[in-house]
C-alpha cells in the first residue's frame, strides 16, 4: 500500500498536503481500495466554513455510501470538480485526486494529524 510519507494522515482515512497557506485533502489508498469501485464524489460545503470532524461531503461506491469528515477546521475553498466527471480517478490515483482545497481556521490541528507511520500502524491493528 502506498503512503506517502509528506502527507498527513487522519483516522477517518483521508489524506492532507500543505501547499502554502492551503490544505489538499482527500481520501488515502487504502480506504479506496476498502471502498472499491468509487461512482460518485458529492460536496455541497464548497464556500462555507466547518469545524475538524464535521461531515463537509459524500463519496459512494459500487457497495456502500460513506460520510467525508473536515480532517481540520477551516473555509472549503474549492471542491475538485473534476471528480464529478471521473469519480473513479480516486481509485487509480488517489493521492494526487483531492477532493477539497481548505483554508485552515485553526492550522495547529495539523500537528494533531497522524503521520505515515501512524497511520500504517492505525490500519494494519
Amino acid at each position: 500500500m502506498n503512503l506517502p510519507e509528506e502527507l498527513r494522515y487522519t483516522a477517518e482515512h483521508l489524506w492532507i498536503r500543505s501547499e502554502g497557506d492551503l490544505f489538499y485533502a482527500g481520501i488515502t489508498d487504502f480506504a479506496q481500495q476498502q471502498l472499491s469501485d468509487i461512482v460518485y464524489v458529492e460536496v455541497e460545503t464548497e464556500g462555507e466554513t466547518l469545524g475538524k470532524d464535521q461531515v463537509f461531503g459524500t463519496i459512494e461506491a459500487v457497495k456502500t455510501l460513506s460520510d467525508l469528515f473536515m480532517p481540520l477546521s477551516g473555509e472549503i475553498i474549492a471542491f475538485n470538480k473534476e471528480l464529478v466527471r471521473k469519480p473513479e480517478q480516486i481509485n487509480k490515483t488517489p493521492y494526487e485526486s483531492w477532493i477539497i482545497q481548505i483554508k485552515p481556521t485553526a492550522p495547529a490541528e495539523l500537528e494533531e494529524l497522524l503521520s505515515a507511520e501512524e497511520y500504517a500502524s492505525m490500519i494494519n491493528e
